[in-house]
């Protein structure tokens, strides 16, 4: 897959990012650079390679799932900057 300046600018506008006309040429570039990374990973054979998160074997540590204390959710607001009804209140971001 090739990416053209029309699509970079396309992929641009969709992810809300401002880029400058000059600039899309090197912004469909890079897309096609990084298409090629992907495709380069996906030659490597992984057949049962098992899944990881991390290059060194480690556990998370986890802590126990115990019941604390709660009901207090005067304590909890105090410090909200805006609250209602006994709930944080923040700006409405969607019409």
């Amino acid at each position: 897959m090739s990416i053209d300046r029309d699509t970079a600018a396309r992929v641009a506008k969709l992810a809300r990012i401002k880029v400058e006309e000059d600039a899309l040429p090197a912004l469909a570039e890079e897309f096609n650079n990084i298409l090629g990374f992907i495709e380069q990973l996906n030659e490597v054979d992984v057949e049962g390679v098992e899944p990881m998160t991390s290059v060194t074997p480690q556990r998370l540590k986890r802590r126990v799932d115990e019941v604390t204390q709660g009901d207090m959710p005067e304590a909890v607001l105090k410090n909200a900057p805006d609250s209602r009804e006994g709930f944080f209140a923040v700006p409405k971001v969607v019409e």
